[in-house]
């Protein structure tokens, strides 16, 4: 079986004071979803702007895809499939995105 599809993903950066905030968007034609990731740096680490993107978009990325996850297990489950394991809200390497200062000049 052949399939092609075309999903179209918008990224905003939003950047106030120490903090960054990622927004990203993804619209498969039959639903839209929304990550969204938040970094912030310590007011006495260096300004590294580069390094708050990454990591708000990161996170945003992460958000997404655990929002994929449960979608792809809520639309196999009509189709019977197996029994599937709920996604894991734990992000990986023990951080959250709320969490504030990662130990890096970051915002």
């Amino acid at each position: 079986m052949s399939h092609t599809a075309e999903w179209k993903v918008r990224l905003y950066l939003f950047e106030e004071g120490h903090t960054t905030k990622a927004r990203l968007e993804l619209d498969t034609g039959t639903n839209r979803l929304t990550g969204h990731g938040t970094a912030r740096c310590a007011p006495q680490d260096a300004d590294v702007p580069e390094i708050g993107d990454e990591l708000a978009v990161a996170r945003a990325m992460e958000d997404l895809a655990l929002q994929m996850k449960r979608a792809a297990y809520g639309d196999m489950r009509p189709a019977s499939a197996p029994s599937l394991p709920e996604p894991s809200s734990r992000t990986p390497g023990g951080w959250t995105p709320e969490r504030e200062h990662e130990g890096c000049p970051a915002r």
